[in-house]
């Protein structure tokens, strides 16, 4: 390989041996070179024998010489003249290929000639055109669906831009996400969820109107550019038409996928005057969306400020841990019989430095979307089995340790094996464990769900289910889980007294987990009328303001000791509410 690398060609040599000499560079200066010596060096020799031989007088000689030279001059003008128009073209084809590198220029070149030079500049011209059309697809589009990429979607949208400027009008720009790729990618494989995307793109093409531009933007993200709003295009309508179309189900491979999507949508002159500009707020309508849970969403100001306001709080909860800001607090949970404390619920809370006590209701959501709850998720756990076992050390009664997981917690593979390394690491035992979940969470995969869920309570852990009845109650699943407890959710509790549907539901929630041979727990139980109510009906246990707030370790401590609430403690335990807010 070296050898062919660095020796020249047979039929090179001579071309090789040329272009040592710094003076003939050219390649038409060589050519010149060879044409001139070719011709005169026997021209001059035949005259100089011819001299030599014939005797004749110095003058006679002088003249032969002077017109043997203007001929010999003429003649080659003429011919260097000829040789450098014959060799414009390979001199033009040099150039061109040298401009198209340099400059991406096309060439110019005539492709009708049919000698070998003739089809050298035919040659060049189809094949860089041709791989100047491979080069702008690559560069421009995407190979998996055939659709422009962000790269020429951008310039498809300044073009668009500068247009409607011309016009006085205005134009939409439109970026939707798949909501679930990423679980069916992982479910399914990654050969699955290349076919969805071109069955999504297929789908999309053909809703989309007339003028209108679809492209990929990486991912699950697309971009849709409406260049034209007016009364037949209408910015919603056009938003609703593409969900509806992504909501029916695909079949893939043979198996029947469903998914559905969310859109952010910005409007030129109103949200923006550049392309960055409109997918920047495109982008931030379309996390407004899918955090809201809306189907699409409109930029605004007030969104894009709220956007930065939660990535200001993203940032800072992820040294939340580092800085040991996070808390752990107890909300006990109460028989309806004797009024003791029979298990607690481990609750997160953030103490920032500036912002103070942080609701979970805000960060929680944030910890979800970033990943950060699988980190916060499992120190909770391990904190709140750390607690259990100083409460039990210190000879309190044993007592439940409620811990919610999280949506990101229980999809993690290795589920099973760090909730029981937890509870050797702090020597809990596992009936003293029980893992809330809702039903959300479960529906999501049911096989998945009910075999982790089977796991974990082979353990001898205990299962509840949390917020019943707000979620999918698909009570064909329900028997088929392991689940020892039911929580009736506090929206119900809220107007119990005085709405007579939620006493409908709670009552057949209560039948329902009764039939089941299930642990019924109320929650969000806050006055007196309320807790009758569902001791009246059979509730097992209750947690709520009316009892006491989430408190600190230390005032748990307190109420554990004392592990009874008569009427003269009861006050006491709801004056509680008064140290920590929810």
């Amino acid at each position: 390989m070296y050898s062919s690398m660095h020796t020249p060609l047979k039929n090179l040599r001579f071309y090789s041996f040329l272009s040592r000499f710094n003076l003939v560079r050219s390649y038409k200066l060589k050519i010149m070179l060879v044409a001139f010596l070719g011709t005169h060096v026997p021209l001059l020799t035949l005259f100089a024998f011819f001299i030599a031989a014939n005797s004749l007088s110095f003058e006679s000689t002088v003249k032969i010489l002077i017109i043997a030279l203007i001929a010999t001059l003429v003649g080659t003008a003429l011919t260097l003249l000829a040789l450098d128009t014959l060799l414009a073209p390979v001199v033009q084809t040099s150039l061109a290929l040298r401009n198209y590198l340099n400059q991406s220029a096309l060439p110019k070149l005539p492709t009708h000639f049919t000698d070998e030079v003739g089809t050298l500049m035919a040659d060049t011209v189809h094949t860089i055109r041709n791989l100047d059309d491979a080069i702008q697809y690559i560069v421009h589009y995407d190979n998996l669906t055939g659709l422009p990429n962000q790269l020429l979607f951008q310039k498809q949208l300044q073009q668009a831009i500068a247009q409607a400027e011309r016009d006085n009008r205005s134009l939409a720009v439109m970026v939707l996400r798949l909501n679930n790729f990423e679980n069916v990618r992982n479910a399914l494989g990654s050969s699955v969820g290349e076919l969805l995307l071109r069955n999504v793109v297929q789908r999309l093409s053909d809703a989309m109107p007339k003028h209108s531009v679809l492209a990929f933007l990486g991912s699950d993200v697309f971009g849709v550019m409406q260049p034209e709003i007016t009364a037949s295009h209408n910015v919603p309508g056009l938003a609703q038409d593409l969900l509806d179309t992504i909501a029916k189900p695909f079949s893939l491979n043979g198996s029947e996928v469903s998914t559905s999507a969310s859109i952010g949508i910005a409007i030129s002159s109103f949200d923006g005057v550049t392309d960055e500009q409109l997918l920047q707020n495109a982008n931030t309508a379309l996390k407004q969306a899918e955090r809201q849970g809306h189907h699409y969403q409109f930029y605004s100001l007030e969104m894009n400020t709220l956007l930065q306001e939660r990535l200001a709080l993203e940032n800072e909860l992820g040294y939340a841990l580092i800085r040991n800001e996070l808390t752990v607090h107890y909300q006990p949970r109460f028989d309806t019989r004797t009024q003791r404390i029979v298990a607690v619920e481990a609750l997160l809370r953030w103490q920032n430095p500036v912002r103070g006590l942080v609701s979970p209701a805000t960060f929680i959501p944030i910890a979800e979307a970033n990943g950060l709850i699988l980190e916060m998720g499992e120190w909770v756990l391990k904190t709140a089995c750390q607690q259990s076992q100083i409460w039990r050390s210190a000879g309190l009664p044993p007592i439940r340790m409620a811990v919610n997981l999280s949506a990101r917690q229980f999809e993690q593979p290795d589920l099973v094996e760090r909730i029981a390394q937890i509870l050797a690491q702090t020597g809990v035992e596992a009936s003293c464990l029980e893992l809330e979940v809702t039903e959300g969470l479960m529906m999501k995969n049911v096989t998945h769900s009910i075999a982790s869920l089977q796991q974990l309570h082979d353990l001898g852990i205990s299962i509840a289910l949390d917020d019943f009845g707000t979620g999918y109650s698909s009570l064909n699943y329900l028997s088929r889980f392991p689940i020892d407890t039911l929580k009736i959710d506090q929206s119900f509790m809220r107007n119990i007294v005085t709405n007579p549907d939620d006493v409908v539901i709670t009552k057949a929630i209560i039948a329902l987990a009764t039939s089941l041979q299930l642990n019924i727990t109320a929650e969000g139980v806050e006055t007196k009328e309320q807790f009758e109510f569902v001791e009246a009906h059979g509730c097992d246990e209750v947690q709520g303001y009316y009892f006491s707030r989430p408190v600190t370790a230390d005032v748990l401590t307190q109420l554990l000791e004392s592990n009874y609430f008569p009427e003269s403690h009861l006050s006491a335990a709801v004056q509680t509410r008064n140290l920590i807010p929810d």
